[in-house]
């Protein structure tokens, strides 16, 4: 199964084409992904969306807008001018969560709640501040419960000893 989820900061404003056939809405738009760890340069994917999303894409999503993707993720090889292949990653969306937003977009589902968003003045990239951490409540350790009672052993018969006849022939 390839379901994937990406937070990214969205690089390029969502451009709308239609496809041929039978004129269904395509978006895509660039969005950029923090490294793994804090030395990691940032990731750039392609995102492309769809129907419905696709205007959704186009209509609600900004540059400089921080998301959580979820969809599908595949590498396609593509030919560079100077003859050599290029593998580049594409993602395909199939539900869109605005970070700090109220509800979410594109299929339905929960809002992410947000934990640190950029600030506007912030540039695309920049670290987010951490979220406060909380600290746990201590709570006194529940009462002892009493031991429990040695268990007595039943040797009754597992079948019971009948000595009259059974009305079954065999």
């Amino acid at each position: 199964m390839n379901h994937c989820l990406l937070e990214g900061v969205v690089l390029e404003a969502p451009q709308v084409r239609y496809t041929q056939d039978n004129q269904t809405p395509v978006a895509e738009m660039a969005v950029q992904i923090d490294g793994l760890r804090p030395d990691d340069p940032p990731g750039q994917v392609k995102v492309v969306g769809f129907g419905n999303l696709a205007q959704d894409l186009q209509n609600r999503v900004q540059v400089g807008q921080r998301l959580v993707l979820e969809g599908r993720l595949r590498m396609n090889t593509v030919n560079r001018p100077d003859g050599t292949k290029e593998k580049r990653a594409e993602f395909t969306l199939s539900r869109l969560h605005p970070l700090g937003a109220a509800g979410g977009m594109g299929g339905g589902g929960n809002a992410v709640p947000a934990m640190a968003p950029a600030p506007a003045s912030a540039p695309v990239g920049a670290p987010r501040a951490a979220a406060p951490v909380r600290q746990p409540v201590r709570q006194s350790p529940p009462p002892a419960a009493p031991a429990p009672a040695t268990p007595t052993w039943n040797s009754a018969p597992l079948v019971p000893d009948t000595q009259e006849e059974d009305d079954i022939p065999f």
